[in-house]
């Protein structure tokens, strides 16, 4: 039996169009699932019914073998941190910690030794009796979590958690929040826009898109083998062309302005199809021998990051970008004209 089960889920604030438009979803016990998707696209609003704070406008949320639709959010038993964190400022680290138990008749000696607990866990001990003014915005964030935490929720429920941190507090919080779970094992929902948030926590990742849910699969199935082309295109850099093939012979694909392009195996028997490949995929040709997917290139334009040189140019009638390490690109310039190349594994049919 899942822990989290969302059976055709629909939301409609005005009777006709709808926010959410009938997600499914099976979560499993312990299981950290980001819901991921542009601003719109229903994750917010899916998360907001999950902790009852919005009612489905029909479908059902199942917790642990129960419907709880009716149930209201303080009686659900979920945790839920959300994006700006909401301490009260009038009590202390301990006393936002301890609230939860404290709404619920907890003994004060058993409030005491749970809240010690988690701020341990946390690594916020030494802050018992701070105020949360006087904290940093990734302490803030730790005392959030401790008190979603503490009462022991069946689930966790994260809403852009950390939208408000700087780049380097925010992977570093990802890296805190990834051990808690392991740690605690609860089960787990993060709502976020951030790809790189989804990619480096998650067990799952829902990709929404219009209300919908487009795919649900592992971090690497997301990026190695979208389903749609909103996935391929959304999820990190991508090439994406619309082609056709004619279903003979090998697994070639006719992509308009800029020629046959071979892909591995022979999954598909003709149609209109699309195909992607990664820009890390894409070298500079080495031999001057002709293979499969060696295409002319000429450079439009250059994006250095140190480590990495992304190359942007023009196959034919198509834009490409390709990702080189920065001594493959050494000597690259704008206007130069250059033989490029992938392999047919790389290369991704929708």
């Amino acid at each position: 039996m899942s822990a989290l089960t969302l059976e055709n889920i629909v939301k409609s604030y005005d009777g006709k169009i709808r926010a959410v438009d009938g997600v499914s979803l099976a979560i499993e016990k312990g299981e950290f699932v980001t819901f991921l998707g542009p601003s719109g696209s229903g994750k917010t609003t899916t998360l907001m019914m999950i902790a009852g704070f919005e009612r489905p406008t029909s479908g059902t949320i199942t917790l642990a073998g129960r419907p709880i639709d009716p149930v209201p959010p303080h009686r659900r038993n979920i945790g839920m941190v959300f994006q700006n964190y909401a301490l009260f400022p009038n009590m202390s680290v301990a006393r936002n910690v301890g609230y939860p138990l404290r709404m619920r008749g907890v003994a004060k000696a058993q409030i005491r030794d749970k809240v010690a607990a988690m701020l341990r866990i946390v690594g916020l001990s030494a802050f018992a009796d701070a105020e949360p003014r006087n904290l940093s915005g990734g302490q803030q964030q730790r005392v959030a979590l401790a008190r979603a935490l503490v009462f022991d929720p069946d689930v966790l429920l994260l809403d852009e958690p950390l939208g408000a941190l700087d780049k380097n507090l925010r992977e570093q919080m990802q890296i805190e929040i990834r051990r808690i779970h392991r740690e605690l094992g609860v089960t787990t929902v993060y709502v976020t826009h951030d790809q790189t948030e989804a990619m480096t926590m998650s067990d799952r990742i829902a990709v929404f898109n219009a209300g919908r849910i487009e795919q649900v699969a592992t971090p690497l199935e997301i990026y190695g083998r979208p389903q749609t082309v909103f996935v391929a295109g959304f999820i990190g850099d991508n090439n994406i062309f619309p082609a056709t093939r004619d279903g003979a012979g090998s697994a070639g694909y006719t992509v308009e302005g800029l020629g046959i392009v071979r892909a591995a195996g022979d999954a598909s028997r003709g149609g209109a199809h699309h195909i992607s490949v990664r820009p890390e995929s894409i070298r500079l040709a080495k031999s001057p021998e002709g293979g499969p997917n060696r295409f002319a290139l000429a450079v439009t334009s250059l994006l250095n990051y140190g480590d990495s040189v992304v190359v942007f140019g023009r196959v034919g009638t198509r834009d490409i970008k390709m990702r080189l390490s920065a001594a493959d690109a050494a000597g690259l310039a704008e206007g130069q004209h250059v033989k490029v190349e992938w392999d047919p594994s790389s290369v991704h049919v929708i």
